[in-house]
């Protein structure tokens, strides 16, 4: 157990680093984050289909959020009613923001256009989404053309190599989920050479 706790110590800096805590002290926080780690270690289960770092990633956040949550109603108490921000309100902006990061990353490693089609189609681009025959008269295809470039980005987002962070964000990192993604990859792609 100490072995791994010294393999992965190196995680829980990772986790705390990429967070955004307040006026939490980084010493304590990392101090939460080896009790995450070393939960994460007693209750992992290989046999569940889940990376050990993805089960550690969540475990050492979640106990870490905890100390900030504890710490921060234990100033509000001391501040009294007034003051002192929502966690659950931060947490929440955090998650998203990050994962709106997350899908931007993801964005520019699809070529051009196909990242306007899925910019345009979710309304990515700060606009409302638009319906798929408004994104073919504004780039010039049919409807059906705009379908199948929308498929083909959505396939290519979809595969683990683009989709970690987001998955890992979304708690969606696990084999069934991955097995899931690939299921509709696969029955994009038959009814794709279906038609030909």
């Amino acid at each position: 157990m100490e072995e791994l706790l010294r393999e992965n110590e190196r995680l829980v800096h990772v986790v705390v680093q990429r967070q955004c805590w307040g006026g939490s002290e980084y010493s304590d926080l990392i101090q939460e984050g080896q009790i995450g780690l070393w939960r994460a270690i007693v209750g992992y289960d290989p046999g569940r289909g889940n990376a050990f770092s993805s089960y550690a990633w969540k475990a050492i956040r979640n106990q870490v959020w905890e100390a900030v949550r504890r710490s921060n109603k234990t100033e509000s108490w001391m501040e009294g009613e007034e003051g002192g921000d929502n966690l659950g309100e931060i947490i929440s902006d955090w998650q998203r923001e990050q994962v709106g990061q997350a899908i931007r990353e993801e964005l520019e490693c699809l070529p051009e256009r196909l990242r306007q089609v899925i910019e345009l189609a979710y309304g990515l681009d700060g606009q409302g989404p638009m319906s798929l025959a408004g994104i073919g008269r504004k780039i010039g295809v049919t409807r059906e053309r705009v379908r199948q470039i929308r498929n083909e980005a959505l396939l290519l987002l979809r595969l683990p190599a683009l989709s970690l962070r987001l998955r890992s964000l979304s708690d969606q990192a696990s084999r069934s989920a991955y097995r899931h993604a690939l299921s509709l990859n696969r029955t994009w792609l038959g009814g794709r050479r279906g038609k030909r």
